[in-house]
């Protein structure tokens, strides 16, 4: 080939199948279970001694070989969560128990009850004693199968590893904070922030904190918005940017005017790492697992909680985590970060925010090895010249008297056998000064941007000149979609107008954050955003790739009988609720809830003259559009988006919000409930059915086609026998 040229991928694998043949297809050989076994990682993690006996390493060992239990946590900000953990705790474990017990051939009374994990708090997580593959495999399940599913899509509950929720718990966000999720997807953990930022609804309308979202993979960050738009927040920001280079952002004084470095209350650097910790969850690592992948990751790693430790206020706490249990992923990068510091940092103790969690301390002293653990290095001496670019004087543990002072055992190391989860590592860092490596220089950043927003000119000699690098760097290339802009309501918008006569929006509602996604006169979809949230993209969406802000308010629903031609979104309800005047409430009673819910054919909403008389008299003081239906209950009140017709009264809401509603009121969902084990027999006696009638038919038409007589059978015999005769 020649030199330079780029070999054509294609056709190279062409040739390589023309050479080796077809191969066969994996997909028609049987399933192999994957063999739960490494000796590089048993042996190098014995020589680790991350266990204090041999009894306490079998048991290790056992468990890590084990399948993960299935665990769950409740939204605990919403009003009705109460209401749905008592649903939970009686009918969903009731349907447990019965499950468990004929999946296992128990009794019920044996049968071990699902584990309150007395960690998270107010008691809002469950792990179950069933792995997923026996709850989405089993039929005794099904039922609780499809709760997890609807209620998740809801966003009513997360499903998610147990030991992955301490890291936000530790991080002890409140509704004020400024949040910096800088390795968020795919957003598991960015919903447990939003849910401490929304912890006070009683407090805040819509907090005056924030939580930035932050992902270096551009797929991975739309993953990250479907899991966090599930909890509808308008103070949620969505960027791509690789953090170990995250850049300084601007914030505006509300009270001055004045721009500032964005500095951020709490910060959580869950990093990349080598998942060894999750070897119960995904037990393919066992494949694959080897030291480089620790070693590869370190100086990531580091470079992502040293640019955290930058962007961290004076007083601030950054919580540094992994899923792995490797000392040179996890004590190795924290010792580095805290001496580099020299001071300004320091390690906190905050066993306090999750009692009853088992856990050890962070190690003091740990062994490297190469590749194949086959040779040992306890000081950096003894590392041959060959591997110095893989093996770093960093990643060796500190004197005894600098471990000491660094406080590295208030690290928390979770193992799999304490309570039966998976691997996982977890730092409390505060922030006593400022380092001395930070860049605050605000009118550097301000230059910057200005220069972004100028228009460029044709003339590629002037745009060299004024690149502050020179013109032998390229600039750095964004991948991915390119996102729709970010449009804010100015001071006179005919459109909020309509809105606010419409639906007497409170005065204090704050037009200008609201947003549409297109440059279009003819606004589709609007959307609203915190305050803070808006200073953020207008100071710093020329800095950044923002992928994602807002939650959908109001949606344009053309109507020849309305006054307005915008609906509420059942999306943004939680926020616009209590901003919206009486004018489009109505209050309804449980029957009539019940009724309008399980209409599920949108041509043929319920006619006005089938609800409660109190319902009708309120209907008809309404006129037609967008409304709010209030249902009061002893233990949660519920604000749902309703359509008032002209003869009609609907809810709109989607199907999963649907059925959680139904069950939340005590109401027959069983017309929701779907058994994939009965479509599947159903399926199958059709097919047989539809066979057998094919062969029925096949017979019949071969028996029509059958000579009748001897004389139809054999007609020339006939014929000659006749002429005899």
């Amino acid at each position: 080939m020649a030199r330079g040229k780029k070999q054509n991928p294609f056709a190279a694998r062409k040739r390589q199948k023309r050479e080796i043949g077809n191969p066969p297809d994996r997909r028609s050989e049987p399933y192999k279970e994957i063999e739960r076994d490494n000796a590089c990682f048993i042996k190098y993690y014995q020589l680790q001694r991350i266990c204090a006996n041999e009894e306490e390493w079998t048991q290790f060992l056992e468990k890590i070989r084990d399948n993960l239990p299935v665990t769950f946590r409740v939204t605990g900000f919403k009003d009705e969560a109460k209401a749905l953990l008592k649903i939970i705790e009686t009918q969903m474990f009731a349907e447990y128990v019965r499950g468990a017990a004929e999946l296992n051939g128990l009794p019920e009374e044996q049968v071990q009850r699902p584990l309150c994990l007395p960690w998270y708090p107010n008691g809002m997580a469950y792990q179950l004693n069933l792995t997923r593959k026996d709850i989405r495999r089993s039929e005794s399940m099904h039922r609780l199968h499809n709760f997890l599913i609807v209620e998740t899509a809801a966003g009513n509950i997360s499903r998610q590893e147990g030991v992955s929720m301490i890291p936000p718990v530790v991080l002890d966000v409140q509704p004020t904070d400024k949040v910096l999720d800088m390795c968020a997807a795919p957003g598991s953990k960015t919903a447990q922030l939003i849910e401490a930022l929304h912890a006070a609804p009683e407090e805040h309308k819509i907090p005056p904190g924030f939580v930035l979202a932050n992902d270096v993979d551009n797929n991975r960050c739309y993953m990250l918005v479907h899991q966090a738009k599930r909890l509808n927040s308008p103070c949620l920001l969505v960027t791509n940017h690789d953090s170990s280079f995250f850049p300084n952002m601007l914030q505006t004084d509300p009270a001055t005017g004045n721009k500032s470095i964005l500095k951020f209350d709490k910060i959580l650097c869950d990093v990349p790492c080598s998942g060894d910790g999750t070897l119960r969850k995904n037990p393919d690592i066992w494949l694959k697992w080897n030291l480089a992948q620790a070693y590869n990751l370190h100086g990531v790693q580091y470079r992502i909680v040293r640019r955290g430790a930058e962007m961290l206020e004076v007083g601030g706490r950054l919580v540094y985590s992994t899923c792995s249990m490797n000392p040179i992923e996890n004590e190795a990068v924290v010792q580095r970060i805290i001496k580099d510091s020299a001071g300004a940092l320091e390690l906190v103790n905050a066993s306090q925010l999750v009692p009853g969690l088992r856990y050890n301390p962070g190690m003091t002293d740990w062994q490297l090895a190469t590749k194949e653990v086959d040779t040992v290095f306890k000081t950096f001496d003894e590392v041959p010249e060959s591997l110095h670019t893989i093996i770093r004087p960093s990643m060796f543990p500190l004197p005894a008297e600098e471990m000491t002072a660094i406080g590295i055992e208030k690290c928390m190391r979770i193992l799999p056998h304490m309570q039966d989860t998976g691997g996982f590592f977890v730092a409390v860092i505060e922030k006593r000064r400022a380092l001395s490596f930070e860049q605050n220089d605000v009118k550097d950043l301000e230059k910057k941007v200005e220069e972004k927003e100028e228009p460029k000119e044709d003339n590629p000699e002037a745009e060299q000149k004024s690149a502050p690098w020179g013109p032998q760097r390229k600039r750095r290339r964004l991948h991915g979609f390119k996102e729709d802009p970010y449009i804010f309501f100015g001071e006179k918008d005919a459109d909020y107008d309509s809105l606010q006569e419409f639906y007497q929006l409170d005065g204090s509602f704050n037009k200008r954050c609201l947003l549409t996604r297109c440059q279009s006169d003819r606004k589709k979809n609007i959307y609203y955003c915190s305050e803070a949230i808006r200073d953020l993209v207008l100071n710093n969406e020329h800095n950044i790739k923002i992928i994602n802000t807002g939650v959908k308010t109001f949606v344009r629903c053309e109507n020849r009988h309305t006054q307005n031609p915008y609906r509420l979104a059942q999306e943004g309800l939680q926020t616009s609720n209590g901003f919206i005047g009486n004018c489009r409430r109505i209050q309804v009673e449980r029957d009539d809830l019940v009724l309008l819910l399980n209409c599920t054919d949108p041509t043929k909403p319920p006619s006005t003259h089938e609800l409660k008389q109190v319902t009708q008299d309120r209907c008809k003081e309404l006129c037609v559009g967008s409304c709010i239906l209030k249902y009061v209950d002893e233990s949660f009140t519920l604000f749902i988006v309703g359509w008032r017709g002209t003869s009609s009264l609907r809810a709109y809401v989607a199907k999963d919000e649907t059925v959680h509603i139904l069950r939340l009121l005590g109401a027959d969902v069983s017309k929701f409930e779907i058994n994939k084990y009965e479509k599947a027999k159903e399926a199958a006696a059709a097919a047989e059915a539809a066979a057998a009638e094919a062969a029925n038919g096949a017979e019949q038409k071969e028996e029509e086609n059958e000579p009748e007589t001897e004389a139809e059978a054999k007609p020339e015999e006939t014929q000659q026998v006749a002429m005899e005769v």
